[in-house]
């Protein structure tokens, strides 16, 4: 079975009804990101920023998985799949897929204020735990924290992304701009030999010399002609 890497950022849960964060309209807007995603900013206001998760987890609660997500899934159908998010939220999984790596972190888990990473003190929330308090504290006696990767940070996750993406047969870029890095830098490490596909509505400007296989269509119209392009 070949091997197929996805690589997805935030429009391909914008159908959904998440909201982005760099389109106009989007959350950067409304809450600028030094305040509420990066590690100075919840040293300076941890309330605001504990509040900025707790409103994206009650939108969590109201939203489903659109087609495009229901596609990616069945893609297992056909080949050996790992997705590689940039997104926080849980719609691949809901969706039914089954090996997703979190590149920025999963909005329905929380962590240590003072080491995000020890995973001895990673919780997954149930939805009815959703809302955070300020006093609510990890194993290890700080403020629990959303267990995001913010601006400034290390980005864990990335050197398994990087071994997937070394292995594949097929790499689909999808629903990403390919500004925000190392997520971008994914696509260097993928085989010459592995067909490329890039599926987006807008244009996306791609910094690399490869061929790749443009689908100019939102999420769910892109899986559709992906899937009929591949099986």
């Amino acid at each position: 079975m070949k091997k197929m890497v996805v690589l997805s950022g935030a429009g391909m849960s914008a159908e959904s009804g998440i909201n982005t964060f760099r389109d106009a309209g989007g959350l950067w807007e409304k809450y600028p990101v030094e305040q509420v995603a990066t590690p100075e900013g919840y040293r300076l206001d941890p309330e605001l920023v504990i509040r900025f998760y707790n409103e994206r987890r009650a939108q969590l609660l109201t939203v489903k998985p659109n087609h495009g997500h229901e596609l990616l899934a069945e893609m297992e159908k056909y080949f050996n799949v790992t997705v590689v998010t940039q997104n926080v939220d849980n719609l691949h999984e809901k969706a039914g897929s089954t090996h997703v790596i979190h590149l920025h972190g999963e909005l329905t888990k929380v962590c240590s204020s003072y080491n995000p990473n020890d995973l001895r003190y990673v919780k997954e929330l149930k939805q009815d735990e959703y809302e955070v308090k300020m006093g609510d504290l990890a194993g290890d006696g700080s403020q629990l924290r959303p267990f995001i990767v913010w601006f400034g940070e290390a980005v864990p996750e990335m050197e398994r992304a990087i071994s997937y993406a070394e292995k594949a047969d097929i790499f689909v870029i999808i629903g990403t701009s390919m500004n925000v890095y190392p997520a971008a830098g994914l696509l260097d490490y993928v085989p010459r030999s592995a067909e490329i596909y890039l599926i987006d509505p807008k244009e996306v400007q791609v910094n690399s010399s490869r061929r790749i296989n443009v689908i100019q269509k939102g999420g769910s119209e892109g899986m559709e002609e992906l899937l009929s392009r591949l099986t």
